[in-house]
């Protein structure tokens, strides 16, 4: 109940944000940033939290749909709101192609397998200049067509992504608590196991990837449209490990942790402008943490706490010793607590 409050809340405030921020610009243009961020955590979390693949092909997909729906609406005459649903159901179908020998493989093969097909799909967005424009990228890409055909932009645009945004991380919960979703996480934690119990291991890592595949595709197009420019580093596999980093520093496999990161980290590069050196250097610095210190993110590291407070003070009452609720050191004494902590 908790985290449906939280969960509203935040929904709340990101649909009430456009139009505080109206009067910023700049600000308003981050928040639009972090709102395409969000809906793409939102979905590699699918993926790198509840099924354990690391897509770090994540990227490609969304320049592939983000191309094609410049070419619709430029050459074809398309309407956004008609080419984004095209493109983006292309671009998984193409995603769910190159990906399929991979999804055969496990843990580090898998992201090592996406991480060359990240590679040839940005360089073939730089030497196809035919469809785009190569290293000098597609610029004046037109915004969505709003009510009355005039152009979606200012705060109606900020809000229109911010309802996306919102609707993804919905939608991303839904899926968790459905059938599909138990089957997710049951590859995750043991895909031999699965298997044996009748879970088609394969078959549902495809379900899981073409998932993912649209909600890169979906953001792709609306980042086009959004910035108005589009070139291979804006798709690049800096991109996918910047889209990992805000699903691991907030919490894999939970729905609120990828919305923490990507809170925090996805304004980053627009906030330190000025100091791109130290940029790259907090990035590596938040990988380290991520990996060595904090591996179940901030979020994670928050319910593993709570989990373990829960444990002792259970203990406590169990053993008859009402004091002992607060005698938090003893975790340590406690074999077993910490992973009994994440595994709720």
């Amino acid at each position: 109940m908790n985290g449906r409050r939280l969960a509203f809340a935040l929904a709340l405030a990101a649909l009430a944000a456009p139009f505080v921020l109206e009067g910023n610009r700049f600000l308003a243009f981050v928040f639009g940033i972090v709102m395409i961020n969000l809906l793409w955590a939102s979905g590699m979390n699918l993926l790198y939290g509840f099924v354990g693949l690391m897509p770090l092909m994540f990227a490609g997909i969304a320049g592939i749909a983000a191309y094609a729906m410049v070419a619709l609406t430029r050459e074809a005459g398309w309407s956004f709101w008609l080419a984004t649903p095209v493109a983006a159901v292309g671009a998984a179908l193409v995603g769910v192609l190159l990906g399929l020998p991979s999804l055969r493989l496990k843990g580090f093969y898998f992201t090592l397998c996406s991480l060359v097909i990240q590679t040839v799909l940005t360089l073939a967005f730089t030497f196809f200049p035919r469809f785009t424009n190569g290293d000098t990228g597609l610029n004046q890409i037109a915004p969505p067509d709003g009510w009355g055909g005039v152009p979606l932009a200012g705060v109606w645009f900020d809000a229109t992504l911010a309802l996306v945004a919102t609707l993804g991380v919905l939608l991303s919960a839904w899926i968790v608590q459905t059938r599909l979703g138990q089957r997710f996480i049951a590859i995750r934690e043991d895909d031999v196991l699965a298997e044996v119990m009748g879970i088609d291991v394969v078959r549902n890592r495809i379900i899981a990837f073409a998932i993912v595949s649209i909600y890169a595709a979906v953001g792709g197009c609306f980042y086009a449209s959004y910035v108005g420019f589009v070139s291979p580093r804006s798709f690049d596999v800096l991109t996918s490990l910047g889209i990992w980093l805000c699903v691991a520093f907030g919490g894999r496999g939970t729905i609120i942790g990828p919305i923490i990161g990507t809170v925090i980290l996805a304004p980053i590069p627009y906030l330190l402008q000025e100091l791109q050196a130290f940029k790259d250097v907090l990035s590596g610095v938040l990988i380290i943490v991520v990996t060595l210190v904090m591996p179940a993110g901030i979020y994670g590291e928050i319910m593993r706490r709570r989990a373990l407070r829960t444990a002792v003070a259970l203990r406590a009452q169990a053993a008859g010793d009402p004091a002992g609720a607060t005698a938090t050191p003893a975790v340590a004494a406690m074999p077993g607590t910490v992973d009994a902590g994440v595994a709720r």
